[in-house]
């Protein structure tokens, strides 16, 4: 079969200030119509940019080398216009953010019409029928109708469904999709991964998919190539690198991931360090430095992405000059690659359940919101029931974990407590204290000290102008503690959270995103809290550094026996981290119990339907999973059909 795309020896540098920065170092690949090739890695690896790269979208300062030939045909060298030719029509992409590959201003039925009439001689009317044809067939309902929408009027998976369409619309014979499913509900994710093999279907077309998701690599991809540093360094075929990876790199990337089907609580591999800046790089291993097993002749010289023989009787490429002596486990010399030591236990996590105190319970919380209409004489005309009737309780030393899509009440209940909103008929009570009878300020300043908040971005969640010392001591200058206090603490908190106390003086600008919510969660530690409320605090890190956040919570957990209320849309990590863990629909908890007895045999459908749609991170495992959807108008699931 002839390949739709072959790219070799991809090279593109940007000038900068502080000299060239060289973001794609050398890529090579073949990819034949039909087929999928993942491209996996941290922030910063070279993914996105190798894409933009094909697409023809680099900015004007890109210097790029190399070449790339879309069906025997050579890209680089070509202008923008002749570029535009190509990209619709015989290329498309999907982007990460919906809302910003479309154009606000026209509604969705402008923009498809766009798409067919830019590439196709067509009618108004016949780009019309095809449109409609194409919202069916990505299932947007009441097609006619959604035609002359504007996008700000669909949510976030029903733009994505849109892009889809406009990338199917003249049958590209190659699809590339960024980070398609990054930002949407597990389910939403489900679905968009099922059109996009609709998609492939229905156009034939070979398909390269982005992402930081290894579990949607193993759905999808029937290649793999891992990237570090701008460099591919590991190059497979699906099966054979989830199940003979020879990269340190892939296998910390692979263990640093909570599987939704793993009951035992291990710790998760932690990638130390970040990725090198890629500027003057030396000729040298870029991963020598953070990796566990690196020896002096790994800075000797940069290894070459070679064939490693594996005995899976598929190419193999590594670029690491050990991989041959690392087994299909995982280890080498019988030992490991990444060795963990096990999640510390304490007298409190041998205690059981029931005796242990509670420092968190909520009785019958409710949340109403007005529905309201007219412009200046407002009046009400209905309710939002955004809670209804929520209770539970978090147990010292226990994380409770609340999940469900956007829209289902989450967030909501972590408001109300945060606020510390007296309830009608109910109650919220912290550490023993109601907050129905809270009528003091000082009372209520008191309680703060009880319960604290780490938010789901790091860099939105701290003041750029102020220095680590002054957002770590801010809440504890706020009760009173004195200076000498207060420089103590700070120093002994960032030990605490894995920083480096001599960089106390410096702005969360220098710091990286998982060192960020590192310093998010000293603050939240500065008052001696018993309950953590934790806002996704994973959502926007890497894996790699995911993983080492997960691990510090779970030992702090341990360590200062707090409890934890977390919200996650990412199942594994609830699976992972949660002892209890309540499923929330439509503001009520449909499902509430121990994390392993609701995992493991789920009794409402709106659960089985979530935990269905969370791709596993091995390809056996998750080609064979039926996948089933819920039905709310029936509150039953049924078989997901592509």
């Amino acid at each position: 079969m002839s390949n739709v795309l072959s790219v070799r020896d991809l090279r593109v540098s940007f000038a900068s200030e502080a000299g060239r920065v060289d973001a794609v170092r050398g890529v090579s690949f073949d990819l034949e119509a039909g087929k999928t090739l993942g491209i996996v890695g941290e922030s910063g690896s070279g993914k996105s940019v190798t894409s933009l790269a094909i697409m023809g979208l680099l900015d004007e300062n890109a210097r790029v080398t190399g070449s790339i030939q879309f069906e025997g045909e050579e890209l680089l060298g070509k202008t923008d216009k002749q570029m535009s030719v190509i990209r619709g029509n015989g290329m498309a992409m999907v982007f990460q953010d919906p809302l910003t590959s479309l154009t606000p201003v026209f509604t969705i039925g402008d923009q498809l019409i766009e798409a067919l009439t830019v590439h196709r001689s067509l009618s108004r009317s016949d780009a019309w029928e095809r449109s409609l044809e194409l919202l069916r067939l990505v299932g947007i309902p009441e097609p006619e109708k959604r035609m002359k929408s504007f996008p700000h009027e669909f949510s976030g998976g029903m733009r994505q469904r849109v892009v889809i369409a406009i990338a199917m619309a003249n049958n590209p014979r190659l699809i590339i999709c960024d980070e398609p499913t990054t930002a949407l509900d597990v389910t939403i994710q489900a679905q968009i991964l099922d059109l996009i093999e609709k998609a492939q279907n229905e156009t034939g077309a070979a398909v390269i998919m982005i992402t930081h998701d290894m579990g949607v690599v193993a759905r999808t991809a029937d290649d793999v190539m891992v990237m570090y540093a701008g460099k591919p360094v590991e190059h497979a075929p699906a099966h054979e690198l989830f199940h003979r990876t020879r990269m340190p790199y892939s296998i910390g990337l692979l263990g640093a991931i909570p599987r939704v089907d793993k009951v035992e609580k291990e710790p998760l591999i932690p990638i130390k360090g970040n990725p090198p800046l890629l500027i003057d790089l030396p000729d040298a291993c870029p991963f020598a430095a953070r990796c566990p097993i690196a020896v002096a002749a790994c800075v000797e010289r940069e290894p070459e992405l070679l064939p490693v023989a594996t005995g899976g009787g598929q190419a193999h490429l590594a670029a690491c000059i050990r991989a041959d002596e690392i087994d299909d486990d995982g280890r080498i010399g019988g030992l490991p690659v990444y060795p963990v030591e096990p999640i510390p236990e304490s007298d409190l996590t041998r205690t059981p359940r029931e005796q242990r105190p509670v420092t968190l319970e909520v009785r019958n919380m409710v949340k109403t919101f007005p529905l309201t209409k007219g412009a200046f004489l407002k009046r009400k005309v209905g309710e939002v029931h955004a809670v209804k009737g929520v209770s539970f309780d978090v147990r010292e030393g226990e994380t409770m974990a609340i999940v469900g899509e956007s829209g289902s009440g989450k967030t909501t209940t972590l408001l109300q407590i945060m606020d510390f909103e007296k309830q009608a008929d109910g109650d919220i009570i912290i550490a023993g204290t109601s907050v129905n009878e809270l009528h003091d300020r000082k009372l209520e300043r008191r309680l703060r000290r009880d319960i604290q908040i780490v938010f789901q971005d790091p860099m939105g969640a701290l003041d750029p102008r102020m220095t680590v010392t002054d957002i770590i001591a801010e809440p504890m200058r706020a009760i009173g503690m004195a200076k000498d206090d207060v420089n103590a603490r700070v120093q002994e908190l960032m030990d605490l959270v894995g920083l480096n106390p001599a960089h106390r003086d410096r702005f969360p600008g220098a710091f990286s995103g998982g060192q960020r919510q590192r310093i998010g969660i000293a603050r939240a530690l500065s008052t001696n809290p018993k309950i953590i409320v934790l806002d996704e605090p994973v959502s926007a890190l890497d894996v790699s550094i995911q993983a080492g956040v997960i691990n510090l919570l779970d030992e702090l957990k341990v360590k200062l026996g707090l409890s934890y209320l977390f919200v996650a849309h990412d199942l594994s990590v609830i699976r992972h981290i949660a002892d209890r863990v309540a499923v929330m629909y439509l503001g009520e908890f449909v499902e509430h119990g121990d994390v392993d007895e609701v995992f493991d045999n789920p009794q409402h459908p709106y659960t089985q339907a979530l935990l269905s749609a969370i791709p596993v991170p091995d390809p056996d495992v998750e080609r064979t999973r039926q996948r089933v959807v819920f039905d709310p108008e029936t509150m039953s699931t049924r078989p997901a059909t592509v």
